[in-house]
């Protein structure tokens, strides 16, 4: 099954740990053949949408999920997610790291590429969150609880 996938980056191309929606940048990969291509970089249009509110507002929210299913992601990677996870994750597999380098994070992926395609497959509109920690990929952690 192929899959495009969205990592949240700074501007030096490393996780932060920030909000998905506050990354500087989204690089969205390809997933096919057992391969993991980088397709493009794109800096973040919605990252000071509606900076004069609150974290975790819907509209901006809203916004960048259009954004990303118009560019056909189905799966994202961040260091923190924040108070729309639900609703993000009504859209998209969530999977939160711990890990700085993408290059570290995409061997892992790598690995564990059918658990996603499982997740896409088995839970549509209801994808419950990854985590990955210490070099191991995890599921099943209650998203009420992030």
């Amino acid at each position: 099954m192929e899959m495009r996938i969205a990592f949240a980056l700074n501007k030096d191309g490393e996780f932060v740990k920030k909000h998905f929606g506050d990354a500087d940048k989204y690089h969205i990969y390809h997933f096919d053949n057992g391969q993991l291509n980088l397709l493009y970089e794109e800096v973040n249009p919605y990252k000071s949408f509606d900076e004069t509110v609150v974290h975790g507002k819907k509209k901006k929210a809203a916004q960048i999920i259009k954004y990303l299913e118009d560019k056909k992601v189905k799966v994202l990677v961040s260091r923190q997610f924040g108070k729309n996870l639900r609703f993000i994750a009504n859209h998209f597999v969530p999977v939160k790291v711990k890990e700085e380098a993408p290059e570290k994070v995409k061997a892992i992926l790598l690995k564990h590429m059918k658990w996603l395609q499982d997740e896409l497959k088995n839970n549509p509109e209801d994808y419950k969150m990854f985590v990955m920690d210490s070099g191991i990929l995890k599921q099943a952690v209650k998203k009420q609880s992030l």
